[in-house]
């Protein structure tokens, strides 16, 4: 393990489940940049531990818990398939709560998740959606190397308004 600000980083355990799903459910509400909204997180706590299983098992797959104490500060998962046309790709996810935002978290999980895929020697391209809207996570991605390679228009739906997203992509 490995401190930042006091933020330990680590892989999940399935003791953590409900947690995750908590934080989740609760980021939801906190921002529309995620891809459901406040209670609309797909997994209970039961499906969220094999998850975490199936995660840990992988060896493409990664989740990154950021905690502060008990507390879940963000979230950074790979999430790669088993067939063998796309197993080489890893589909990125991250979001930091708004109190913990601007601290360095998001970054850092970053770090870690692409620094997994290029050590795992199977990951060669990393992909994420985002919000257009959303310009404080592009630029972290850029930051980072991806590259917009897409537009989906009208993708999203937010309180009758429609946004568009972009798909990001990074080869390594």
């Amino acid at each position: 393990m490995c401190t930042t600000n006091e933020i330990i980083y680590r892989e999940p355990v399935p003791e953590d489940a409900e947690k995750i799903v908590d934080f989740y459910n609760f980021v939801g509400g906190e921002t529309f940049y995620l891809s459901f909204q406040k209670d609309e997180y797909p997994m209970n706590a039961e499906q969220q531990r094999e998850e975490i299983l199936a995660t840990n098992a992988h060896p493409a797959s990664i989740m990154i818990l950021a905690m502060d104490g008990d507390e879940i500060a963000g979230i950074g998962t790979i999430h790669s398939g088993n067939k063998i046309k796309s197993r080489h790709q890893g589909e990125l996810g991250i979001v930091v709560a708004k109190k913990y935002q601007k601290q360095g978290i998001g970054t850092e999980i970053m770090r870690r998740l692409i620094e997994f895929c290029k050590g795992n020697g199977i990951t060669t391209r990393i992909q994420l959606d985002t919000l257009c809207a959303n310009e404080i996570a592009v630029k972290l991605y850029e930051r980072f190397g991806f590259e917009i390679e897409g537009r989906l228009r009208n993708n999203t739906l937010v309180d009758g308004v429609y946004y568009d997203l972009y798909v990001m992509g990074l080869l390594l």
